[in-house]
């Protein structure tokens, strides 16, 4: 079936008008968290598939009920029309081995360069990731090799960068949806960065609620709360830090969920006597460490629980040390929205949370940095 004869003059009109000082092409549709895999319909139940499925359809365990990280559809196409349909989503993934005698294969092939084809069958790459290629705010990857089993291999052993890449442009995505409708910049100003020598985005209906300091150990401690409340989908977020802290070496995930739970226990209570927010460790919780803005960082995903109560939902936590001021900063995002799957906000805090700044000029000849 002769379906390929548009392709290179299709991506020739892509490369130009990527080119010409502005993309001026339609939006990719498709929800958020969703994506096409496009594969020969004969391969849906190959080594492949099923590494695409545990990969990028894997299960989400630190939400209150697991949830795949992203929902798959798998797609084949019999013609260009077929074809140009399944180029407008939102997500895109390309699985196929190099030599097989497919449409697909045919398309992966018209797509890579020579040299590129040539890395393929040598083994030296096998992942293509790309945004915007045929719509904008779209994210393609092209994954081939050179047998079913050797690119099965490859992507469970790439599994983490491979997911990794594509939740990047989830949490871009998302941060643009969560403040389209309008940031408060003049309170983040205001209030936040020359106030107290950091800021984070805030949303349009967002309001400070809790705002207090004291002074332990020599040491200035901070707490603020803000909150978004809707009648079936409370949402909240909480800041502690502290100044004057010159020395870290006992900053670890232990140590932070250990300080999260005592800072919840005094200020994120619940309406019964002796109910507080708790870390709930019977369910997972996962912490990785990286590097934020020239900082050391750790987020910290998981699922809190009401002590004396039941109630419970997922939290997003960014502790950021700045060492160029010495101060120490944990920051989270909590919602209560039993209704509701919780995927899509979780991803929310997490691209809100990285909207997160400290002033790097902040020091103790500032009066309000001063113990």
């Amino acid at each position: 079936m002769k379906i390929l004869g548009r392709l290179l003059s299709l991506l020739v009109v892509s490369v130009f008008i990527v080119s010409c000082g502005g993309d001026y092409r339609k939006l990719a549709q498709g929800e958020f968290g969703h994506a096409t895999v496009i594969m020969d319909s004969t391969q849906w139940d190959s080594q492949t598939a099923n590494a695409i499925r545990s990969t990028y359809g894997g299960s989400i365990e630190t939400l209150p009920q697991p949830e795949p990280r992203l929902s798959l559809e798998f797609r084949d196409f019999k013609s260009n029309e077929e074809l140009e349909q399944l180029k407008k989503r939102k997500n895109i993934i390309i699985a196929t081995p190099i030599n097989s005698n497919s449409n697909v294969a045919d398309f992966v092939r018209a797509l890579l360069s020579d040299s590129l084809e040539q890395n393929v069958r040598d083994g030296q790459s096998f992942a293509f990731p790309f945004e915007d290629r045929w719509y904008r705010d779209q994210y393609s990857v092209i994954l081939t090799s050179t047998s079913d089993s050797a690119l099965a291999r490859k992507i469970r052993n790439a599994e983490e960068r491979l997911a990794e890449s594509i939740l990047d442009k989830e949490l871009r995505r998302w941060e643009y949806e969560v403040y389209e409708r309008g940031r408060r910049v003049e309170l983040e100003q205001d209030s936040l960065w020359d106030k107290y020598g950091w800021k984070i985005g805030i949303q349009h209906d967002w309001f400070i609620n809790v705002d207090t300091s004291w002074t332990d150990d020599d040491h200035r401690n901070h707490f603020l709360t803000m909150r978004r409340n809707l009648p079936d989908n409370r949402r909240w977020f909480w800041i502690w830090w502290k100044e004057g802290v010159a020395d870290i070496s006992y900053l670890d995930k232990d140590w932070i969920n250990a300080k999260r739970d005592s800072l919840m226990k005094v200020f994120i209570r619940g309406t019964r006597e002796e109910s507080y927010l708790t870390t709930e460790y019977r369910r997972q919780v996962e912490s990785e460490s990286f590097e934020y803005r020239g900082d050391l960082a750790y987020e910290t995903l998981g699922t809190w629980r009401m002590t004396n109560d039941a109630m419970g939902g997922p939290f997003v936590n960014l502790t950021v040390y700045d060492d160029e001021t010495n101060r120490l900063f944990i920051m989270e995002f909590g919602q209560f929205a039993p209704r509701y799957h919780k995927r899509r906000f979780v991803r929310q805090f997490r691209a809100m949370i990285r909207t997160f700044q400290s002033d790097s000029t902040w020091n103790k000849s500032n009066p309000m940095a001063t113990n």
